[in-house]
């Protein structure tokens, strides 16, 4: 069977993230959404997203499909429901359809003539960039039963400080010594070729995926995860990095989203509780306003690409868009459209030569390249958040 996931209405929610990607490839918990699908149903998958990501993230089409909301994150029930949707099936929840059977010459999807199978257990949804977060904690504990069950961690090594070493899983090449991991709240998972530098001390749960690494004496509280190729140092709380993203130096990172490409610098900070401890609220890419998050913690939300310099103050919910560059004193303001060069002292617009400039260098540190794909991406997203620039 093919299985394909589809962005669906909740794209625009998950804005700055997915302008740079489909749903399908949100990081949360230790897996991207994708990979978790692939897990469970054993195959490859591909995705329907916007036009603009299609070359980068193209979509294989067979004679019969299973299309699946990416929205949702598969557990063991509905994986099987998915595996065994046959002819004219469709799976909705509520009135939310998650998954659906379609043949490759149907040119339309009506669901009046579907047989409706209801999905009525509790599963993990990402409908909101804040859920990245928020329900990072539910998603490592997910994965982290999926990943190992039936299998034996890598022996801890004698120098570390541990406790409940049973939620302790460590992969093959991972180094760590002199180190402090309390899993009594949460597992921790340290994957492949990683490395936590000695006096770091974490509590879970936490997720350290492939080639990522804790520097000297950081202080993690969980639920963190810090994606591939990633680093983290000083301080952070229930945070989500995607690949290759920096926050390797002091300063405070807390209930935040970093995209992938970014960079914080040397002793910033973010607020993730108002000094009043009301609710905290985030630009909606959507309504063009701030949405209400319902949480009373909620810090950065930062797009693929941006950075900030040295001793930068992000304000409670400050969204980022992709590709900003901000610096100097003071707090800049708490939605940074994409493409923003400045702070709190006003922005103009970076350049596409300039930010492109920087990101082939940035890329190619990971032997990765800035290729043509990637420019059409990024001139796509430069033109579609011209409106929001005020130069």
């Amino acid at each position: 069977m093919n299985y394909i996931l589809f962005d669906g209405p909740v794209r625009n929610a998950l804005l700055p993230f997915t302008f740079t990607r489909p749903v399908a490839d949100i990081l949360v918990g230790i897996m991207t959404i994708r990979q978790k699908w692939e897990k469970y149903l054993g195959s490859t998958i591909t995705t329907i997203t916007e036009e603009y990501l299609s070359e980068k993230f193209p979509m294989v089409e067979m004679e019969e499909n299973v299309m699946i909301n990416a929205a949702y994150l598969p557990n063991d029930t509905l994986a099987e429901m998915v595996f065994n949707l046959t002819e004219n099936q469709a799976i909705f929840k509520g009135e939310d359809v998650i998954a659906f059977f379609a043949n490759e010459n149907q040119e339309e999807v009506d669901f009046d003539s579907y047989e409706i199978i209801q999905y009525n257990e509790d599963c993990i949804t990402i409908e909101h960039t804040w859920d990245i977060f928020s329900k990072n904690d539910a998603a490592i504990r997910q994965d982290f039963k999926y990943l190992t069950e039936d299998r034996t961690s890598q022996p801890i090594p004698k120098s570390v400080n541990v406790i409940a070493p049973e939620n302790i899983f460590i992969e093959e090449g991972a180094k760590l010594e002199f180190v402090t991991l309390n899993a009594s709240n949460g597992p921790i998972y340290i994957g492949k070729n990683t490395e936590i530098m000695e006096g770091t001390v974490i509590r879970g749960p936490f997720a350290l995926c492939e080639n990522a690494m804790v520097k000297m004496s950081a202080k993690v509280y969980g639920a963190t995860t810090v994606g591939p190729g990633s680093r983290i140092g000083g301080e952070v709380k229930n945070s989500v990095l995607f690949a290759n993203s920096n926050k390797g130096h002091e300063g405070f990172l807390g209930d935040s989203v970093l995209g992938e490409w970014c960079n914080i610098g040397a002793d910033s900070n973010n607020s993730n509780l108002k000094n009043n401890y009301e609710e905290v609220k985030l630009w909606s890419y959507e309504t063009e306003g701030f949405a209400k998050t319902g949480l009373q913690f909620c810090g950065l939300m930062m797009g693929d690409h941006s950075k900030c310099g040295i001793n930068t103050m992000f304000n409670t919910g400050t969204v980022v868009g992709v590709s900003a560059n901000i610096f100097g004193s003071g707090f800049p303001r708490n939605f940074v459209p994409s493409f923003s060069w400045g702070g709190a002292a006003g922005f103009t617009t970076y350049v596409t030569k300039k930010a492109f400039e920087t990101a082939r260098l940035v890329m190619s540190r990971r032997n990765i390249e800035f290729d043509a794909t990637e420019v059409a991406i990024m001139e796509h997203i430069f033109e579609e958040t011209k409106k929001w620039r005020k130069d």
